[in-house]
């Protein structure tokens, strides 16, 4: 499915995801979290880098990577990304749906 944002077009699948990450940038970020109603904050951005690091090296995503990585608290991460923090987190960061999300 193609979605415009801005002067551009993205394509992403049946459940919003970007289907190819190198369309990401942070105008599609604004976009994607808008259509989540998250209002991105600094500790947004850092967990967002936090899965951009993982997706790099290729390595899986899971709440509880997430509690052990130091980078926030499993309740923080829950306040930032409200009613399904994994998925929301890594849609609005432009990766693929890990696994472990249903």
């Amino acid at each position: 499915m193609i979605k415009k944002v801005g002067q551009k077009e993205i394509q992403v699948n049946d459940e919003g995801y970007l289907v190819d990450f190198n369309q990401w940038d942070k105008e599609v970020c604004l976009c994607l979290a808008d259509e989540q109603c998250i209002n991105l904050t600094e500790r947004h951005w850092e967990v967002i880098e936090y899965i951009h690091d993982k997706h790099r090296n290729d390595e899986p995503l899971s709440i509880r990577g997430i509690k052990k990585s130091g980078v926030i608290n499993v309740k923080e991460f829950y306040g930032l990304f409200p009613g399904g923090p994994l998925k929301k987190a890594t849609l609005i960061a432009g990766v693929p749906k890990p696994k472990s999300c249903i």
